[in-house]
């Protein structure tokens, strides 16, 4: 199984890095520890996360108040959302 992070769900990692970044020095990157540590568990065990909307599962990450929210597919797995938790859902629901 291999995982596809998609184009705005890049975005929204790196511009959320950017912010805890200017915030403080290294907690950008610890954030991005975190998510990588999720996107192992979601390759590991891709079924374990609740189905939230329309086939779309949702793993959240420890420590941070974010979201990824992903597709499961036969061969691949496909994040189509890093998101913060308090964020509308509708932004990513139209994707």
């Amino acid at each position: 199984m291999r995982l596809i992070v998609r184009p705005e769900a890049e975005s929204e990692l790196l511009e959320a890095i950017d912010w805890y970044e200017t915030r403080s020095p290294g907690l950008g990157s610890e954030l991005l520890r975190c998510i990588d540590a999720c996107f192992q568990r979601v390759l590991r065990n891709p079924e374990l996360y609740p189905v939230v909307h329309r086939g779309i599962r949702m793993a959240i990450i420890r420590r941070f108040p974010y979201l990824v929210l992903y597709r499961l597919g036969d061969e691949s797995i496909t994040v189509i959302a890093v998101f913060h938790a308090k964020r509308d859902p509708k932004n990513w629901k139209s994707r």
